[in-house]
């Protein structure tokens, strides 16, 4: 288990970066030869973007409730998560095998959303949390000065609604 870091922290990443959500929801629970090549297919993919930082991917933080899984993932740029998602990676050969046995017949759903943030465009904060999320993709500071609250964050000006805890 994640060793949890007390305290109220942000995240710090330089420049633009791609928010890229993903996943698959099981529609069909009996339909296990259908669904868990699905499933399994994402912890090859993790383990080549990890080994290759080169391809633009930052982090990721897993999700799982009764039907579905979904991924956060960071990335670089969009140009690296197409370019990934084209290439002749494990992504590739998934999407393949996807089409191939499951295609429209409704037995496993997938998704997917991409967001493309502007260098500053963001804000976050984690209290008493694991380094997780943004922060885990790039850097964990405290949120303290003019990482204390949304607005700093984002640039603006403004004191704290209730008084933060010390550190």
């Amino acid at each position: 288990m994640a060793k949890v870091v007390p305290g109220r922290f942000t995240a710090r990443i330089e420049g633009p970066f791609v928010v890229f959500i993903i996943g698959m929801r099981v529609n069909r629970l009996w339909a296990f030869h259908k669904w868990v090549p699905v499933a399994t297919a994402m912890g090859g993919m993790l383990k080549e973007l990890y080994e290759h930082p080169e391809l633009g991917f930052l982090g990721n933080s897993s999700h799982m409730n009764m039907r579905e899984v979904t991924q956060i993932q960071y990335w670089r740029s969009y140009e690296h998560l197409e370019k990934y998602a084209r290439g002749s990676h494990n992504h590739l050969t998934a999407w393949k095998k996807f089409n191939q046995s499951i295609g429209s017949d409704g037995t496993v759903g997938i998704f997917h959303e991409t967001y493309l943030v502007e260098a500053g465009k963001y804000e976050c904060l984690y209290g008493n949390m694991p380094v997780w999320g943004l922060a885990k993709a790039g850097e964990h500071l405290p949120a303290v000065g003019m990482r204390e609250t949304a607005r700093r964050r984002l640039g603006g000006q403004n004191d704290p609604a209730v008084p933060t805890p010390p550190q």
